[in-house]
């Protein structure tokens, strides 16, 4: 039985050779033997002309932000954002669907099942995934991302200065790379000054560095928070990625159809419902990306510190905080950790195999565009000398945001140091439902064994394929 890696829809498609078999290369259509013009997804043969219109799938504006502050070949923008027009004319159509209950990799994997069919103009060119399942399109056998050499970018050589993690994330099993990303994602503990004044007396980033550098030492600073009425982080859910981020084992290994709950996981189980009953966390706040987790970064919250990758504090802390700048800092996080990452990869079948190659070296390999990500974003990105110089370069790579503090200094350090957690295709389902079953236990409205219960019928419902769930003792 084939393994199951994008839906049960794309698994027929596989079976019956829709997909895989719709350009092995991306200057060769299926049929027409070995061609090496650029309409590659046709079922006729001979054009050498790449489309009209690149479709790239994804489910935010990042990418589209980014593509559009440094690739040189964008002449403009439509007022919704929907469609970017480049010097020559072709259209970039932007494509975007919610990241939230798995509904972008539905609408992805809808159009890569129909991708064999579809018209030129129709066909995914190019399309993005997060971390947590990225190692579902990357699969060899599922024939959706092409291998970067074929698309003749050179790993060892264009990519030589990413960070050696983003590029094992992003290859298949066999060590060959299908995508790219202009990010990386270390995480960081962003912080309130005024609590920290409050509290600590003070609010330098090394000496409240030192109050968090450990777990054993951050649940004391916890206590000391709680006693002067504050909450040590909003949620649970805060320091999931922490835990996730050192599992030893894959959820589900390949080939497997067993969930494997890793003793990691139930440590944060462990904790969570310790800090909750403590107090050192708000009960109010369940979960993340909702309102009341939105609410508790603004001036009117309890909630000390939030944990965070750049994207985070861009995306979410910068844009629910109702303050002025300089109320935020940034410090070592209790333990290292990633959270994130959005990779970019060239769709088989794509008729503009030459506009993807160009803008995926463009976005995710060029130094000073990344350079330029990184100054206008905050974006900690994705080439190893950009990042150390930036983390000299105080006066360039100051935040506003954060009171001028330079975040690349405490970033680099971490991204040094990480190595990705064994990532699985089942990775989103599981770190979602994980978190909405144990939720009620937390709260003290389940037990441990109906939480247990809970995600074990919830997983299965997701992933039928899939047949137990054996949990850490």
């Amino acid at each position: 039985m084939k393994k199951k890696y994008i839906s049960v829809l794309l698994m027929a498609a596989l079976a019956a050779g829709t997909l895989s078999g719709c350009g092995s290369t991306p200057g060769s259509s299926g049929n027409s033997g070995g061609t090496s013009g650029t309409n590659s997804g046709s079922s006729g043969g001979g054009s050498t002309e790449e489309g009209k219109v690149i479709n790239i799938y994804s489910w935010n504006t990042e990418f589209s932000e980014r593509l559009q502050a440094v690739y040189p070949e964008v002449k403009e923008t439509s007022s919704d954002g929907t469609v970017t027009t480049l010097n020559d004319g072709t259209e970039i159509h932007w494509i975007i669907n919610p990241n939230q209950d798995g509904v972008y990799q539905q609408k992805l994997d809808e159009a890569l099942l129909n991708q064999a069919s579809a018209a030129d103009d129709d066909k995914v060119d190019i399309f993005l995934s997060e971390t947590d399942y990225v190692n579902k399109y990357t699969d060899a056998d599922a024939g959706a991302a092409i291998p970067l050499e074929e698309l003749g970018i050179n790993p060892d050589t264009d990519l030589a200065d990413q960070y050696e993690f983003t590029k094992v994330t992003a290859s298949d099993v066999n060590g060959v790379q299908r995508g790219s990303t202009w990010q990386c994602c270390p995480g960081l503990l962003v912080y309130r000054r005024d609590i920290a004044k409050d509290v600590f007396g003070t609010d330098d980033p090394e000496k409240v560095g030192e109050k968090v550098k450990d777990w054993d030492i951050m649940e004391k600073t916890a206590e000391e928070l709680k006693a002067k009425g504050y909450y040590t982080f909003s949620s649970y859910a805060d320091t999931f990625r922490l835990f996730s981020n050192s599992i030893s084992e894959p959820w589900v290994k390949s080939g497997e159809t067993t969930i494997k709950v890793d003793q990691k996981i139930m440590d944060w189980i462990d904790m969570s419902k310790k800090w909750l009953d403590l107090g050192y966390l708000d009960k109010t706040v369940k979960g993340q990306f909702n309102s009341d987790w939105n609410q508790a970064m603004g001036s009117k919250s309890k909630v000390f510190a939030f944990l965070f990758p750049a994207w985070g504090i861009d995306f979410n802390l910068k844009d629910n905080w109702d303050g002025k700048d300089g109320a935020w800092a940034v410090t070592n996080p209790p333990q290292e950790y990633n959270w994130g990452g959005s990779y970019v990869h060239a769709c088989t079948g794509t008729d503009n195999p030459e506009h993807v190659k160009d803008i995926i070296l463009a976005v995710t390999a060029n130094k000073d565009n990344l350079l330029k990500i990184s100054k206008e974003y905050l974006d900690f990105t994705n080439t190893k000398s950009g990042m150390q110089e930036a983390a000299e370069d105080d006066k360039s790579y100051a935040s506003d945001f954060l009171g001028g503090q330079n975040t690349f200094k405490y970033f680099t350090p971490v991204a040094e140091n990480i190595t990705i957690a064994p990532l699985s295709s089942y990775d989103q389902g599981c770190v979602e439902l994980i978190q909405n079953a144990f939720s009620d236990y937390f709260q003290g409205q389940i037990d441990f064994d109906k939480a247990k219960s809970n995600f074990e019928t919830a997983i299965i419902e997701r992933y039928p394929e899939l047949t137990e769930v054996q949990w850490a003792q």
